[in-house]
């Protein structure tokens, strides 16, 4: 499917747009606060964002040598018996819908976005729409795309990249809930009962 050489690129540029770029604007334009919290400490936190940024590289990484053609896609040795349609259409269908379920979730949190752990600035937990089925519903989102991309784009890298987003998200939820049961105490246990981490 040549026109997917064009289209992923673009989308994953979209997604970063929609999904990063404009919500961290528009906490900062809200609030005056810069809400990416991740910095250069030795921190497991702060380590995690790098290796997040790693992972974002590798979902460019798996497209762009797509977009350059077989010679140039061979190299990321694309598992060839998962090339089919019925796993394309999946893949789509996955990143697109990935992508509105995140886009939500973000308006729904408002000015409570935050890109890590913020102690300076406490937010206000949110609990309602997306947040009553999911406690994290942007990094299942998260999850989902990657997954998506492999289906789309079976290769060794878009399957450790997708693989490697799933551990670094758990392991990033589970700081992001310590935070929060230290902050807010039992007003957060009471929600992590009755809510889920993910779906599951």
């Amino acid at each position: 499917m040549n026109w997917l050489k064009i289209y992923l690129p673009t989308y994953l540029l979209c997604y970063f747009a929609i999904a990063f770029i404009l919500p961290t604007w528009r906490a900062y334009r809200q609030t005056g606060i810069w809400p990416v919290t991740f910095g250069r400490s030795a921190s497991a936190h702060d380590y995690l964002g790098r290796l997040m940024k790693w992972l974002v590289l590798g979902l460019f990484l798996s497209t762009t040598f797509y977009a350059l053609g077989d010679p140039v896609y061979r190299w990321l040795v694309p598992v060839t018996y998962l090339q089919i349609k019925a796993l394309h259409i999946t893949g789509l269908l996955l990143i697109h819908l990935s992508l509105a379920w995140i886009f939500i979730a973000q308006l729904q949190m408002g000015n409570s976005w935050r890109i890590g752990i913020d102690a300076s600035n406490p937010t206000t937990l949110v609990t309602r729409g997306l947040f009553s089925i999911s406690r994290n519903p942007v990094f299942l989102g998260m999850i989902v795309t990657a997954w998506g991309l492999f289906a789309i784009l079976p290769n060794a890298l878009s399957f450790f990249t997708a693989l490697g987003s799933y551990w670094i998200i758990q392991v990033q939820i589970r700081l992001e809930e310590a935070f929060l049961q230290q902050q807010l105490g039992a007003t957060y246990r009471q929600y992590q009962k009755k809510t889920k981490r993910l779906l599951l």
